[in-house]
């Protein structure tokens, strides 16, 4: 009987541990299933994972044109700028007023999507880059200084310089002198370089349309225009000089512009040119040895060297040479005596001045 009663108990403690050991085992495996399942519940009220603060350091983020706001959400995540897509996407959607620009703007990393949002809608954040380009610049002065100042490569630039059909310009143009017009332009962080040469041809052709130049008429002008461009100083000489070129045009006489020469030999840093350049005929730009306009323009004219192309200053003069460079003063003249004393007047100077503009 005793026996009995001890087996009993040994089983019903058995069954208790048993049953223990269930019950363990369930809560074991409903915090599991707790653990897993709660940030998700969480996550689905809480909305999307977002950063906290305004962030740090700096990033340039590019907004291309054509993108949605889905798009630069993505740009924005690639970037650690915002933590995820959703949270930038959500406050577009709850406010479609909201209007994305592309343009390159300056933000942080790690923002909340409402900072990124807020730093790409401010202008002040808006990166731009400029460059200046003189007039009577040459397209290769005009890439140096692209260059330096957009950061572009040289050789993408002349790369493209040598199909200026590719840009919509004159068959007989050579290359793409006179026709980046010069200006001062800003662009946005990553434009490429034919983007660039593109936009200062279009402001070419806006001047060209302004100054009444039918298309058929826009190389020559830019031709003569770059010429009085280089050679004249003073804005009351520009319409003198293109008086002097038209009227040996009308005549048939040679330009003989040393400014020309200088282009075609690339000594731009001279003030003349020697008897051996002015007799070579090889050379397309040297109205010297060439009859009529040289075979394309030498620089880039502006506003007034177009305007004085297109409306000389009358007058009979045959002649000019500036007798002072450093102060550009010009004399014109109408017969060959008159120059002669002009060019005595000019070397006198240059006797003056030893080494002055090689």
């Amino acid at each position: 009987m005793a026996g009995r009663r001890a087996r009993e108990r040994k089983q019903r403690a058995r069954r208790r541990i048993i049953g223990w050991s269930i019950a363990l085992a369930v809560v074991v495996a409903v915090a599991i299933a707790a653990t897993w399942a709660l940030p998700r519940v969480l996550d689905r009220f809480s909305g999307p994972e977002d950063y906290a603060g305004p962030g740090t350091g700096e990033v340039i983020v590019q907004v291309q044109s054509g993108q949605n706001g889905y798009d630069v959400a993505g740009t924005l995540v690639e970037q650690d700028v915002i933590a995820s897509a959703e949270a930038f996407t959500e406050i577009l959607v709850a406010d479609p007023s909201i209007q994305l620009h592309p343009g390159a703007y300056r933000v942080a990393q790690q923002m909340s999507a409402q900072g990124a949002l807020d730093a790409i809608l401010d202008p002040a954040n808006r990166v731009e880059l400029r460059v200046t380009v003189p007039e009577g610049f040459t397209r290769v002065q005009a890439y140096e200084r692209i260059e330096r100042d957009l950061g572009i490569p040289f050789s993408e630039l002349i790369a493209l310089d040598g199909a200026p059909a590719d840009f919509g310009l004159p068959a007989g143009a050579p290359n793409l002198d006179g026709w980046l017009f010069p200006a001062t332009y800003t662009f946005d962080e990553g434009v490429t370089a034919a983007q660039v040469l593109e936009t200062m041809i279009d402001r070419q052709r806006q001047a060209l349309d302004a100054a009444g130049v039918p298309e058929e008429d826009r190389q020559r002008v830019l031709v003569e225009a770059s010429m009085v461009q280089r050679e004249a100083r003073l804005p009351d000489d520009f319409g003198r000089v293109a008086r002097v070129f038209q009227n040996r045009l009308d005549i048939g006489m040679p330009l003989q512009s040393d400014a020309t020469v200088a282009y075609g030999t690339g000594n731009l840093h001279v003030v003349t040119t020697t008897a051996e350049e002015r007799a070579d005929a090889s050379n397309p730009y040297n109205t010297y040895a060439n009859p009529g306009l040289p075979v394309g323009p030498i620089g880039a004219p502006g506003d007034a060297a177009i305007q004085a192309a297109l409306n000389p200053t009358p007058g009979e003069w045959l002649y000019f040479v500036t007798v002072n460079p450093e102060t550009g003063e010009t004399v014109f003249s109408n017969t060959l005596a008159e120059h002669d004393q002009g060019v005595a007047r000019f070397q006198q100077w240059l006797r003056d001045n030893p080494g002055w503009g090689g």
